[in-house]
């Protein structure tokens, strides 16, 4: 509940549904079940001792194998430490090696190729390049299709000119792929049929994925390099000092660097002192050029209850050349008509395509994606070679935005929910036990419980991720349950007479298949999302490893290390009896 932005509502409806879920659990176990059990359990103490005696095979093996190994444990408790203590060696060993990032990748079926030319270019040519890229692709066994768009209309929520295009490619069923490719292999394959196309930049994503990443730093790719300064032209030299030290990094692919300049432009300068000698306002030229070029609105036109704007301006051929520009007459107030080239210097340049500003500060962005890594250790790479190649001046500051952005702040949240959830836990368990011991001993067990999400992440090659964080979370609760299970019957042993070590040895027996099946359980439950194949599995997959894994390390370790420790953490009988 506390996540925001992407990651909440990604995960926000998982966690109503398991409250609503709980809640529904919780009324039926107070209210329905003593109901039920009154009427489906009336047997006597010697029908309950035979019904004991019947315990499938299953049950009793276990049973039998499983005494003499506790009763090894709680006799030797070093050996029990020493378990415990090597279980979390091999987690704080694997856990650096896990790469982080925000996600998993999801494999949407479709990819969008990118294409970005020069910024002066023509839609005619626009049109042949895209033509030539559509013929490179359709080589490529697994396509069935590709749809292009160049540019973006003026009406939607982002406007492209005519120099960007792209490319839907439609590919065909999963199972006809060759090799058994995935969706990355595939990716690779089209990129080296796709090849380089001179003066075009290339940049592949998927549909979904391309408008989230855009709508997070407005950029159409995973990562966002922001180089803030003052000087146009200095952000575009150290702008390429940057792109060309990411291309070096390891897994950094379709690194491109903003067009903030080669947009041609036409540079109209009046002479005051010229106009000035025809009486001619400088009011009265800006308005020539502007109704000869942009045009302006003569009235309207109504039908019905519609109106639409008359707009006046030059024919083509004399506004779409700087010679005919040159040539536009402006009247003075005596009559005499006077050529633009005699008011005004007029030159061709070549000047900013675009500016773009953040907090009223100038940046400039190189976007790049990232393949086969974790985002986490490629931007940690990529941090360290730019500020050992790249020699910023005074003033000037590099930001890291994207899905890297998204997972620092998820990260910053975590860090403040997790210790919190963790105390609400520690009080939950006092108010229950009234016993600081038993709390401490039941809480001991989720560093276990993380060992096996770590090791679960590692064998699965999994990334530490925000699906990853939250399935951690769940698993404090889900891990806690057997060790309140095992400490509440030991407890009961004890104020029946029992020695400690007599009940740590016989709870833990009695209460194997109690703790067997609420791991069973819960593991079964998280089955389907671990073995999912479809569209957006690859987001509930990390969850689903946490939990399982966790489940095995902590239920495994429940039996065989909490009842050795009991010793240390029993409650006081004597002291209970005196209050």
């Amino acid at each position: 509940f506390t996540l925001q932005g992407v990651e909440g509502k990604t995960f926000r409806p998982l966690a109503f549904t398991i409250s609503l879920a709980m809640f529904g659990s919780l009324l039926f176990a107070v209210l329905i079940a003593p109901v039920i059990s009154s009427f489906l359990m009336k047997r006597t103490k010697k029908e309950l001792k035979k019904t004991e005696e019947k315990e499938i095979w299953i049950v009793r093996f276990l049973m039998r194998t499983y005494r003499p190994v506790v009763t090894y444990f709680v006799k030797i408790r070093k050996a029990a430490i020493a378990l415990g203590i090597a279980i979390l060696l091999i987690g704080a060993i694997i856990f650096p090696k896990l790469g982080s990032e925000f996600t998993p990748t999801l494999q949407e079926g479709t990819l969008i190729l990118r294409l970005q030319m020069a910024p002066s270019i023509s839609l005619t040519e626009s049109t042949r390049l895209t033509m030539i890229a559509e013929k490179r692709l359709m080589k490529v066994e697994e396509i069935t299709g590709v749809v292009t768009r160049i540019g973006r209309g003026e009406v939607g929520a982002h406007t492209d000119p005519v120099n960007s295009a792209e490319m839907y490619i439609l590919l065909k069923p999963k199972d006809e792929w060759r090799d058994n490719a995935t969706q990355a292999d595939l990716e690779n394959i089209i990129r080296e049929e796709f090849g380089e196309m001179p003066g075009v930049l290339t940049n592949f994503s998927q549909p979904i994925q391309m408008t989230v990443d855009e709508l997070l730093e407005g950029v159409r790719a995973e990562l966002a390099i922001k180089l803030f300064g003052d000087e146009l032209d200095v952000l575009k030299n150290k702008a390429d000092e940057i792109a060309a030290v990411i291309r070096n990094v390891r897994g950094a692919a379709d690194v491109q660097v903003d067009q903030v300049s080669g947009k041609p432009q036409l540079k109209i300068e009046v002479n005051r002192h010229a106009i000035a000698r025809y009486g001619i306002n400088l009011e009265d030229v800006q308005e020539v050029i502007q109704t000869a070029v942009g045009g302006e609105i003569a009235g309207q036109i109504f039908e019905g209850i519609k109106r639409f704007d008359i707009l006046v301006r030059f024919q083509p051929e004399f506004r779409q050349t700087a010679s005919a520009i040159k040539e536009l007459l402006i009247e003075s107030p005596t009559g005499i008509r006077v050529p633009l080239s005699q008011l005004a210097s007029i030159e061709e340049i070549v000047g900013p395509r675009q500016i773009t500003r953040e907090q009223n500060q100038r940046f400039i962005t190189i976007q790049c994606n990232v393949l086969e890594r974790d985002i986490g250790s490629f931007v940690e790479e990529g941090q360290r070679m730019i500020d050992n190649s790249v020699d910023l001046p005074t003033g000037y500051l590099v930001t890291w935005g994207g899905q890297f952005r998204l997972q620092q702040e998820a990260n910053k949240r975590f860090a403040i929910v997790i210790p919190i959830t963790l105390l609400l836990i520690f009080l939950l368990l006092f108010m229950s036990f009234k016993s600081l011991k038993n709390s401490i001993l039941i809480l001991s067990n989720i560093p276990l419980a993380l060992v096996g999400g770590i090791v679960g992440l590692w064998l699965t090659g999994q990334n530490l991720s925000v699906p990853a964080s939250v399935g951690f979370i769940a698993l404090f609760g889900i891990a806690l349950l057997n060790g309140i299970v095992l400490v509440t019957y030991m407890n009961q042993l004890m104020r029946e007479g029992l020695s400690v070590d007599e009940a740590s040895i016989t709870g833990a027996t009695l209460r194997l298949r109690p703790v067997l099946m609420t791991a069973l359980a819960a593991a079964l439950g998280m089955i389907p999302l671990l073995l999912s194949t479809g569209i957006g599995s690859e987001v509930q997959r990390p969850l689903a490893t946490v939990v399982v894994g966790g489940l095995v390390t902590s239920t495994v370790l429940t039996l065989l290390v909490l009842p050795a420790l009991y010793k240390w953490f029993a409650i006081d009988v004597e002291k209970e009896a005196n209050i």
